[in-house]
């Protein structure tokens, strides 16, 4: 029997708790018992042995499939989640338990002082009895569960995040679902931007990564699409975006943009502090460029953030597919005693490639292929041999 560990970090998507019950399904099923750590790397850093019971409890939880059962009906994940680094922890983040405890300390790329207490995290999941780890997000999550593993940890990496910018898999748990929603809400949109005659501007999820503004402007017709990967002349834009206003019969436009976009010359719209892994908040640059926009045709701008409903609600069935599969594919690596690898989609089949992978790359818009620089629009022509997004 194991003792297995499952955890959510990061951003929240649709298809985690499917992800989480069918792996609580199979292990319990084989007989290994299941526990899950609340609020992503935080449950474990936050951990104090010498606690009560009820303490603990906050932290970690069993799992089984009664307390599992339903979970698979709702989006977001029932054991929360949260940014948190161990080994990037800002002094005011410390919990009170470690407060005086030594750690190794350095400085981000911020030039803030972080201390590292990956020693309290082994420390931790030794005296949890946990045998193998599995942890369930985005390249920040996972990279920390890479090096948990270079730690001695055994680890089998779920990939997810809504902007499906993990680097070595095709396909992240949640992009589906977000593009499904993105698609829909510009859908909605068309309405009152035909009514008043508007050009909408509709600001999308993807801090490096354009594939939610690319591929939601392609499925839904937009007019034009920016994405983070290509700087963009809010002049030339208001040219084509005023064109295709004068060329629809209903006498409106649209176009989406990536959170991350940026202008020629311009800088990525962030705000508030840095997280553990040194990400800033973005969003903004859809209301600045509307701002503009308006200034410079002298048209009336509807600007909507789609933001957090991107990633709210249940899966999609697609989500709900490769969530219930990739779990499927943990246990099955988990069985066969080879940890230190991630399940992944390639080409579109389902595989498993070694978690450092994640660290050897950035997974970006193939621009030259599917995206019209001068036009700002998605240009997808040659399709046979491609992934089934694209991507």
């Amino acid at each position: 029997m194991l003792r297995i560990g499952v955890l959510t970090g990061g951003g929240d998507v649709p298809g985690l708790n499917p992800c989480i019950k069918q792996i609580v399904y199979r292990a319990e099923d084989a007989g290994h018992e299941i526990v899950g750590i609340r609020r992503g790397w935080a449950g474990l850093l936050n951990y104090n042995p010498d606690a009560s019971e009820e303490e603990k409890l906050h932290w970690v939880i069993p799992l089984n499939k009664q307390r599992v059962r339903t979970v698979d009906r709702t989006g977001g994940t029932f054991l929360h989640t949260s940014r948190t680094n161990p080994a990037n922890v800002l002094e005011d983040s410390i919990p009170e338990h470690l407060k005086g405890v030594s750690a190794p300390q350095h400085k981000d790329k911020h030039g803030r002082v972080v201390y590292d207490y990956t020693e309290h995290v082994l420390k931790v999941l030794e005296h949890l009895g946990i045998d193998v780890l599995i942890p369930i997000g985005g390249d920040d999550t996972l990279s920390y569960g890479e090096r948990l593993h270079r730690e001695g940890v055994k680890v089998v990496a779920i990939p997810k995040t809504m902007d499906n910018d993990v680097y070595g898999t095709d396909y992240c748990i949640g992009f589906s679902t977000a593009v499904t929603r993105s698609v829909e809400f510009i859908h909605n949109l068309r309405t009152s931007a035909g009514s008043h005659e508007r050009i909408a501007v509709i600001e999308l999820f993807g801090r490096n990564s354009g594939e939610t503004s690319l591929i939601a402007a392609y499925l839904a017709g937009v007019d034009r699409a920016i994405i983070s990967e290509v700087p963009f002349d809010v002049h030339r834009l208001a040219e084509l975006i005023l064109k295709d206003k004068r060329e629809n019969p209903s006498n409106y436009a649209m176009l989406t943009i990536s959170e991350g976009a940026r202008m020629i010359e311009g800088e990525i719209i962030e705000r508030g502090e840095a997280d553990a892994y040194g990400h800033k908040k973005l969003g903004g640059i859809g209301a600045v460029v509307g701002s503009l926009l308006k200034d410079i045709t002298k048209q009336n701008i509807i600007y909507q953030q789609v933001a957090y409903l991107m990633r709210s609600g249940a899966p999609d069935s697609l989500d709900l597919m490769v969530a219930a599969n990739y779990a499927q594919m943990a246990m099955s690596l988990v069985e066969q005693g080879r940890f230190g690898r991630m399940v992944a989609l390639q080409r579109g089949l389902y595989t498993d490639i070694n978690l450092s992978t994640i660290m050897q790359g950035v997974k970006r818009v193939n621009v030259a292929e599917l995206y019209d620089v001068e036009e700002y629009r998605p240009k997808v022509r040659h399709v046979f041999g491609m992934p089934m997004f694209l991507m």
